[in-house]
């Protein structure tokens, strides 16, 4: 049960990012977001759309699927999640979509960070725009069978310099 006077200290902030303590627990918080989506983007042809981006933490290029912040930019403190999938899709895919389905949030990490990631299925798509992120991106767009999208990422951790984004799999079940 959640109680709203247990306010966490903040012992450091960065632009992005807190390291607050909560109850002697210490975690990361995003404090200029209202949220996260993540996109189960599939194809007409049966393709689920992925994205390779490098990411620093890391120090690797990483698969995932297309996913964003919401509220993150000035004026848009109020977005809602399914705009900001819908933002995001185009923004790092150039697709559109006709359709955005809520599929289920929940926390990637509960003991490192209060981040909650809630997953959209995109249907109805329809490419727009080249993608491949914003000006301080570089994202590169892979469109894989369904059916294959394991194998594939098999492959690619077989190959080496990537890292597999396992939210993947989540969405992955509820591409089929």
């Amino acid at each position: 049960m959640t109680n709203p006077n247990d306010v966490p200290e903040v012992l450091f902030e960065g632009r992005h990012l807190q390291l607050v303590s909560r109850k002697g627990w210490e975690y990361a918080d995003r404090p200029n977001v209202s949220g996260i989506v993540i996109i189960v983007a599939v194809t007409s042809e049966n393709h689920l759309i992925l994205v390779e981006q490098f990411r620093p933490p890391v120090n690797s290029r990483v698969i995932e699927l297309p996913a964003g912040l919401a509220g993150d930019i000035a004026g848009s403190e109020d977005e809602e999640l399914a705009e900001a999938a819908r933002r995001e899709l185009l923004e790092e895919t150039g697709y559109a979509a006709e359709t955005f389905t809520r599929l289920f949030a929940g926390p990637p990490s509960a003991g490192l960070s209060s981040e909650v990631l809630t997953f959209f299925r995109a249907e109805g798509l329809k490419k727009v725009d080249a993608g491949g992120g914003d000006d301080s991106e570089d994202i590169q767009i892979h469109e894989v069978p369904v059916d294959q999208v394991t194998d594939w990422l098999n492959d690619r951790v077989q190959g080496g310099g990537v890292c597999i984004d396992p939210k993947i799999y989540a969405g992955l079940y509820f591409a089929r």
